[in-house]
Formats: C-alpha cells, structure tokens, sequence
C-alpha cells in the first residue's frame, strides 16, 4: 500500500492549488477577448513575439487547444514568429501549473519553469521569423460606431445590465475551466499521479540519478516529450516524481517545457499552416532551447546550493491536510 500512500499524498498536495487554478483560468477565459489578442500579437518584431510569449503564459490551454487560437491569430495578420511564440507559450505553463509546481517541486522550480516557457517561446519564434520571412495581409477589425442609432437611442447600459453580463461571463468561463479544460486534463493528471506515486515508491533514486548525468539524458527527455500529448498540470506530478526520486532539476524541467509545448496533432496543423522550413525550425529550437536550460538549471541550483525538494516540503506543510481532503 506504500504506492498507494504516496500516489494520494500527491494528489492531495495538489488538489486545492489546482482547483484555485481552475477558478483563475476561468476569469481569463471570460475576460480576456480574442480580439484583443489579435491586436497585440500583429506584425513579426520582437516585440510582437516577446508579447505572445508572455500574453501566453497565463492563459489555460492545452497544445491541440491552443491551435485554433493561433491559427486564428496568425490569419488575422500575426507573423510567423509571434503565432510560434504563442502556440509554445501557452500551453507550456498556465496559472494552475504554476501553483501545482510550486507546491509539488518548491517555488525555485515554478519560477524555472515560467522563465523557461517564455525564454523558449520567444528564442523559438525569433528562428521562425528569421529563417521563414513572410508578409501578412492584415484583417482589420471592425470598430464600433458610436452613430448607428443616430440620436433616436442610447448606447449606454444600466448597471443591472452591465451586472448580468459579468455573471454571464463570468458562469461561461467557469463552466469552460470546470468542464472543457477540466476534461483535456483530467485523464492525464490521473496517470500522471498514477506514475508519480510508482516512481516515488518503487525507483531507486541511485539508478535515476546515474541516468540523468550529462548532455544525452536531457536531449533524450526533450525527443521523448515533444510527441506526447500531455497538458502542463498533468507533466507537473510526473516530473515531481522523477525528481523526488533522484533526476536532476534540469532534466525535470526539460520534461515540464517538451512534455506540454507540443503534440503530433501540434505538428500536423503547425507544418500546414506554416510550412516545413518553419516546422523543422521549430522542433530544432525546443530541442536546443529546453536542453540548454536544462544544463544551466543544473549548474545554477549546484552553485546555489538550492534543493527543490526541500523546499517544496516547506510549501506542502503550510496546507492543512483537512484542507486539502476537501
């Protein structure tokens, strides 16, 4: 029952950050239009990729869920740079991976795993748009005019319709964290307790720790990640438990960047809409990117003398178990 023991502890770790992710995700969702999107990611300066990375981070999609956004983004007029950005930004960390890797693998992690997310997007899309020039035809968007009713009616809203449409928003967006996102992720945040808790039990942390040394490791955990289909909350209890059972920081991490930044279904519609020379750009960067984090992640929490275990110890002590039950 040891198995059984560690899969509930981290699950139970997990439950209520989670769970408060959802919630947030669900605001993003209803307040944040597409429109809006579509009129800062426009054009192929680093700015515009800069901006997808990070407008990116927070917003909750999975990789196939990111895909209509940003092909919709992209024939709205995003260059190819900013479209890649967004589609590896945005399913690589969200608002409730955050938490859950903070709380799993201790906030150092959390915080190497955002910057990852961004530094990965933003190298990646300058590639694209370096190698794969384009000009975009922009479509503007319609604004509103303020004349269409003349003088003969108001364009302003009562509060209490102004209040209805917020609860609307509001219950849509919800509803969309709690059983659309909820739904892509559930199955997978299963089998990633599932595989945490064995890991953690049964694998020894000596022979995971003499696999994890060198370059080879993290290039293999970066191919192996890159097909998977695997949302960032699902890799988050995976890599908390090959860490706790003796990989290296970096190694984790690569899995936590190329596990959710990409999928097969990913490739197939990225290849079509953009082409193979920004396809095998594309992959070529993850792979480099995330490795090269990788090894500096290692060096760095060497230097520092930071152990993630430890600190994540700390953060899980600070929930009360009732709490988490709940």
């Amino acid at each position: 029952m040891a198995w059984f023991a560690s899969i509930l502890s981290v699950a139970l770790s997990a439950a209520p950050w989670l769970l408060f992710g959802l919630v947030v995700a669900g605001l993003i969702k209803a307040f944040l239009p597409e429109a809006l999107l579509q009129r800062w990611l426009g054009g192929h300066s680093f700015a515009s990729i800069s901006r997808a990375a990070i407008i990116g981070v927070p917003l909750p999609m999975c990789s196939c869920g990111a895909i209509p956004t940003a092909l919709a983004l992209h024939r709205a007029g995003a260059g190819k740079g900013p479209t890649t950005s967004f589609l590896i930004s945005t399913p690589s960390v969200g608002v409730d991976s955050i938490l859950v890797t903070s709380v799993l693998m201790g906030p150092f992690m959390a915080l190497a795993r955002v910057v990852g997310a961004i530094s990965t997007a933003i190298v990646t899309g300058l590639a694209v748009s370096a190698t794969d020039k384009e000009v975009s035809v922009v479509t503007e968007i319609p604004k509103s005019s303020s004349s269409c009713c003349g003088g003969g009616c108001s364009s302003k809203k009562t509060t209490q319709q102004e209040t209805q449409e917020i609860q609307l928003k509001v219950k849509a967006g919800l509803k969309y964290a709690f059983s659309d996102l909820l739904d892509d992720m559930s199955k997978w945040m299963f089998v990633g307790f599932l595989l945490a808790g064995i890991l953690i039990t049964w694998v020894t942390p000596e022979v995971l720790a003499s696999l994890s040394d060198g370059i080879l490791p993290l290039i293999v955990m970066a191919l192996i990640g890159i097909p998977l289909y695997i949302c960032a909350a699902a890799a988050t209890p995976i890599a908390a438990g090959l860490l706790l059972s003796g990989v290296s920081p970096g190694m984790a991490l690569v899995f936590m960047l190329a596990g959710p930044v990409t999928s097969v279904a990913t490739l197939a519609v990225y290849r079509r809409e953009l082409g193979n020379r920004a396809l095998f750009t594309y992959l070529v960067s993850i792979v480099f990117v995330t490795v090269s984090l990788g090894i500096l992640l290692n060096v760095f929490m060497q230097i520092m003398a930071i152990d993630p275990v430890i600190q994540a110890s700390r953060i899980q002590e600070l929930m009360p178990v009732w709490v988490e039950v709940l």
